[in-house]
């Protein structure tokens, strides 16, 4: 394909993969909502003005929650002749996406996928909108230690919990590094895999142990699994504080278990909850018969910088959309970043959030200039 793709009948092709089938379906149907909202309302607003008002059309690929059908939906999206690429979620789809798309010189802006191997591989074409997991692990245990300071260290224990992927194992490894340096004391690391089915045993380790702090990491499903069989076992430790925990952000999961939700931490892609789009965005969500998550205002957001990158560089050409994320800065849509700018491919301003699930909803608790509500930690047994 000729890395110049003209606008055809006034439009220009963005593709969005997600995935929307298998295990990661509920995030990926959230991302594709989130990307959907975006273009509504760049196409409302005038479309792209620099390239004389051309409309963005989605061309949509289903990864189904497999690497290598992430690699294949790639491929046919660059037939389909798209200017870019957004999305991924998962950071094993988002390997093997990306690599599939820089043969072609196609732009492809990650959404999600933390890994930091992502944008560590000296691919042109691949950026990252949010922030890695070596980025989002500094911020969170910073905070953790603040959180425990301030409530005079009633946490010395911790248990990780992990997905076996790239995403969790990765962020355990970061983990098992840092936190004895810290001062916490690890009494075990345990793995799980995504699917998995049941959280028994994984509880009933827990159990055992009684650690001060459980910290999982993981998606949506197993999250949810494990917080639910941590409520059904009676396993209340001094606070759950996840790391880019799947379900600790999700209304979905504070709407349908709102006792094993209440109460629980975590450190992840959240929007700024003080600007004025974020609630309307909520507010779209649930009107398109959705429970809020991340997801959504991530997408949203990535979708409005692709488009801005593409007016940027001034025509749907692959090479310079490419030059114009690799050197100029851009509007970070709801997101806690300012300005969104790119190092290697990495934006360097993108910011975790801190949250806690209050009263039945999802409150920002750090850092203080994003902050909606004090934290509420220890928890009572």
């Amino acid at each position: 394909m000729p890395s110049i793709l003209r606008a055809q009948g006034s439009t220009v092709k963005l593709g969005i993969i997600q995935p929307v089938t298998g295990a990661l379906a509920n995030d990926g149907d959230l991302g594709k909502l989130g990307a959907e909202l975006a273009v509504q309302d760049i196409n409302a607003a005038g479309g792209l003005k620099s390239l004389g008002g051309a409309k963005l059309e989605i061309v949509f690929a289903d990864s189904r929650s497999s690497p290598e059908a992430a690699a294949q939906e790639t491929e046919r999206l660059n037939g389909e002749g798209v200017a870019a690429i957004v999305g991924g979620f998962g950071s094993g789809l988002c390997a093997t996406a990306s690599q599939a798309a820089s043969r072609y010189d196609l732009p492809y802006l990650i959404d999600v996928g933390v890994a930091d191997q992502l944008t560590q591989r000296g691919l042109k074409n691949t950026f990252r909108f949010s922030p890695s997991f070596g980025m989002v692990t500094k911020s969170a245990l910073e905070r953790l230690v603040a959180l425990n300071d301030a409530a005079g260290k009633p946490a010395r224990t911790v248990v990780i919990v992990h997905e076996d992927g790239l995403f969790g194992s990765g962020l355990a490894k970061l983990l098992q590094a840092e936190l004895p340096k810290l001062g916490f004391e690890i009494l075990e690391t345990v793995s799980h895999p995504t699917p998995a089915r049941d959280m028994a045993n994984v509880v009933l380790r827990i159990r055992s142990l009684q650690p001060d702090l459980v910290i999982p990491s993981n998606y949506y499903g197993e999250f949810v699994l494990l917080a639910r069989t941590m409520l059904q076992q009676r396993v209340r430790p001094k606070g759950i504080y996840a790391i880019l925990g799947g379900g600790a952000s999700s209304l979905r999961f504070v709407k349908e278990f709102p006792q094993a939700a209440e109460g629980v931490m975590d450190c992840n892609h959240w929007p700024d909850p003080k600007n004025p789009l974020t609630p309307e965005l909520r507010k779209r969500t649930e009107a398109a018969g959705r429970a809020f998550a991340y997801n959504v205002p991530m997408n949203y957001s990535a979708v409005r910088l692709m488009a801005e990158a593409i007016e940027k560089a001034g025509a749907p050409d692959r090479l310079k959309i490419i030059e114009a994320l690799s050197t100029q800065s851009f509007a970070s849509g709801v997101m806690p970043y300012g300005q969104s700018k790119f190092s290697n491919g990495q934006n360097t301003s993108a910011l975790p959030l801190n949250t806690q699930v209050q009263g039945g909803d999802v409150k920002v608790i750090a850092p203080d200039a994003f902050a909606e509500a004090k934290a509420n930690f220890p928890l009572k047994a």
